[in-house]
């Protein structure tokens, strides 16, 4: 793919392939053809939030209601957030990120009403843009530090610290046969059935997030292809027990974006991590496996893997929010 650099990136996408792609103050709904122009922008500012994606943008669309546009030569988008409130993301490009923070804050504060905007998942990078200028408060939320750890690590499993991964495995191996396969096509529906057993065991439909995440994993697996995504399934007496969808978020590091597996078999999770990283990510130096969203067991399964580093996300919004 041809290589970009400051505003050649969006002079030529404008002139090849999206000639009428949104310009602030307008914006439009997030869709899959947007992808070429999105990816590009993304991927040349190499983040290390795994919001950070096409993907994530696109398969959570209906859940957020995110809309974009393009403000000082800056990706940036609104949503409707977890709390009901309209927040941004941070923008991403080559541009004026500065000013866009300061307009697009300024933009939902008139226009949308929000008393007091907020820009949320903001990385520590437009964070130290922003610092020194005093007009913007700036808080850390450890709920939505995205886990990072070192891919070597996942696959050997090493020392006695993953001794007991190292065992739930084994205990797996001696109880059961499987394979590992690359997520193809043909193994969609099954992906999708396992998905739907899996919402109806945990009683999703009690639970707006967990209906946010499986229409998630349906946008995923349905758009697999046109999202060129990676995944991994494991196969027990030949069904589909567990899979696994990830890409990658910067040339050193792979995002997994969505992991599931059949709760009545015990230790599927411990190999579908392992197989995945091992049979896809090789070539990588680090795996982000995202947040916890502050759920006391989700952190406790996301430590016991003993990550390398969390990756910091801010919440940023003016100290006057009327300037």
């Amino acid at each position: 793919m041809k290589k970009f650099g400051n505003q050649e990136l969006y002079s030529w996408y404008n002139k090849n392939i999206m000639k009428n792609y949104p310009e602030f103050p307008d914006f439009k709904p997030i869709e899959i053809t947007d992808r070429d122009f999105i990816r590009e922008i993304l991927w040349s500012y190499q983040p290390e939030v795994s919001e950070l994606t096409f993907t994530n943008f696109f398969i959570w669309r209906n859940y957020y209601h995110f809309y974009w546009t393009v403000l000082h030569g800056c990706f940036i988008t609104y949503y409707r957030d977890r709390d009901g409130s309209l927040s941004a993301t941070q923008p991403v490009g080559n541009g004026d990120r500065v000013k866009a923070v300061s307009e697009i804050l300024k933009f939902l504060r008139k226009e949308k009403e929000q008393k007091q905007p907020e820009i949320r998942m903001a990385d520590k990078r437009i964070v130290s843009e922003l610092i020194k200028s005093g007009e913007y408060q700036i808080e850390s939320n450890r709920d939505y530090f995205d886990y990072v750890y070192r891919t070597e690590d996942l696959i050997k499993l090493p020392g006695r610290k993953y001794h007991n991964k190292r065992n739930h495995i084994s205990q797996f191996i001696k109880k059961y046969e499987f394979q590992y396969r690359p997520l193809q096509q043909e193994f969609i529906p099954e992906c999708l059935n396992l998905s739907n057993v899996w919402c109806t065991m945990r009683k999703c439909e009690e639970d707006p997030g967990l209906m946010g995440e499986q229409q998630a994993i349906f946008e995923a697996l349905n758009n697999f292809d046109q999202l060129s995504l990676n995944g991994g399934v494991i196969l027990v007496n030949g069904r589909v027990e567990a899979f696994s969808i990830g890409e990658l978020l910067n040339k050193d590091t792979a995002v997994i974006h969505i992991e599931k597996a059949n709760p009545e078999i015990p230790h599927l999770y411990a190999l579908i991590n392992q197989q995945f990283a091992e049979n896809t990510w090789l070539n990588t130096k680090w795996i982000n496996r995202e947040e916890d969203l502050g759920e006391e067991n989700l952190r406790r399964a996301k430590e016991s893997y003993y990550p390398d580093h969390l990756v910091e996300k801010f919440t940023i919004s003016k100290v006057n929010p009327a300037d």
